[in-house]
């Protein structure tokens, strides 16, 4: 029977005037639309129907029941089924964006209703933020450049349940610096404990997806790791966080003399001066003097007397001064650690060590296309700095653990 524009009308007027019916027509409408998309593509492409396949697709606060049209090949994708997915899509993005900021599912849910005017359960929202781990994957698989000019590393540690315990777990975090002067996190990885045999497998590893060389390695003195540094790069320098060297020596002395201490040590780090006499050689020269001094009023002290290893906390210095305050400590890592823990605090314990490094995973992504992404201009200068402070450069020594 065919109807007149006038009965159509009549039809469309009397549905639409209660949510129900307007719901219904919509849902006559897309899946009329979807079935006429698939005709007009087999007229062009010549491959047999094959049925149709049930999906609920939620649009604009509604659900929709459809019925996806299939082809024998599998060659059609309809055009709508696309539009209607981009919701969808941008759902996931949002709450994923939301989730790696701090909120909790169940907040989440809150706002979701106001937006959407849909409630989302904790469970339905788990799974849309769940939904982007396969990007999250991917990127921190991905290839990496040839070339670094510096790399911090650094570990931190997550409670993270594993076979019915809950224990402290080390996530560790590899941020380069390229040579147009923007960073970025190379990888996250987890293992049980930080130690120096893992962090020779995962600065190895970086090989595997493209890095040929780093400049300069910046870690803290974890025992062991300048041997892991020198395996995995062998031409690369290395550099101690002197922030902990400071942070421990201070525990060492009395309050009273700490003003002192700092004073003295500010010295022999000579950060500022811009000096063919100042170098990693002449200021560790200058440290051991300090230790000797020191030693005389508090015993502990004689510790550092007796590695050469500590020479890596003044490699810094064979570079210009202005780049030394962003070589000297890891504390460009330390604050992406802080992102960390700032999206995990509301978290408690993580369910397993896959979601907590989908969550660092993806508060790196962010800092990689905000922070990160913009360029520290003094960097452009390296390669011409490096060749002109490379005669103060020390031949490489990589102490043993032994010393």
């Amino acid at each position: 029977m065919k109807l007149t524009q006038s009965q159509i009308s009549e039809i469309v007027n009397e549905m639409t005037s209660s949510q129900q019916g307007l719901h219904a027509l919509m849902q006559i409408v897309l899946n009329s639309i979807l079935k006429n998309e698939r005709t007009l593509w087999q007229e062009d492409n010549k491959e047999a129907a094959n049925g149709f396949r049930p999906r609920r697709i939620n649009f604009r606060g509604m659900e929709f029941a459809l019925q996806i049209p299939r082809t024998r090949q599998g060659g059609f994708y309809p055009t709508l089924l696309a539009v209607l997915r981009d919701e969808e899509q941008e759902k996931a993005m949002l709450f994923n964006e939301l989730y790696t900021k701090g909120l909790t599912c169940e907040q989440i849910g809150q706002i979701s209703e106001r937006l959407y005017s849909r409630i989302y359960s904790k469970q339905q929202i788990s799974y849309l933020v769940q939904a982007t781990q396969t990007d999250v994957n991917r990127w921190l698989a991905r290839d990496l450049a040839s070339h670094y000019l510096v790399v911090y590393i650094d570990a931190t540690f997550v409670p993270t349940r594993r076979e019915h315990r809950v224990t402290q777990e080390a996530y560790y975090s590899i941020l380069g610096v390229l040579p147009d002067g923007t960073r970025e996190v190379l990888a996250i990885v987890n293992h049980p404990t930080e130690g120096a045999v893992n962090w020779q497998g995962e600065l190895k590893a970086l090989q595997e997806r493209g890095v040929e060389r780093i400049d300069l390695i910046v870690s803290d003195a974890l025992a062991g790791i300048e041997n892991a540094v020198t395996s995995a790069f062998p031409a690369s320098r290395h550099q101690f966080c002197v922030a902990h060297l400071l942070r421990e020596m201070s525990a060492l002395v009395p309050r009273k003399d700490l003003r002192e201490l700092h004073d003295e040590f500010r010295e022999v780090l000579s950060i500022d001066i811009d000096s063919k006499e100042v170098n990693s050689a002449s200021q560790y020269a200058a440290f051991l003097n300090f230790v000797e001094r020191w030693s005389k009023r508090v015993s502990t002290f004689e510790r550092y007397k007796k590695s050469s290893r500590n020479a890596l906390y003044f490699t810094f210095l064979d570079y210009s001064p202005k780049y030394r305050r962003m070589l000297y400590t890891t504390n460009w890592i330390e604050r992406l650690n802080r992102c960390y823990k700032r999206t995990l605090s509301m978290r408690g314990a993580m369910p397993s060590a896959s979601s907590v490094l989908f969550l660092l995973g993806s508060v790196a992504m962010q800092m990689n296309k905000t922070t990160y992404s913009y360029p520290i201009s003094v960097f452009k200068d390296w390669d011409n700095d490096l060749a002109v402070h490379s005669s103060s450069f020390r031949a490489k020594e990589s102490p043993s653990l032994e010393e």
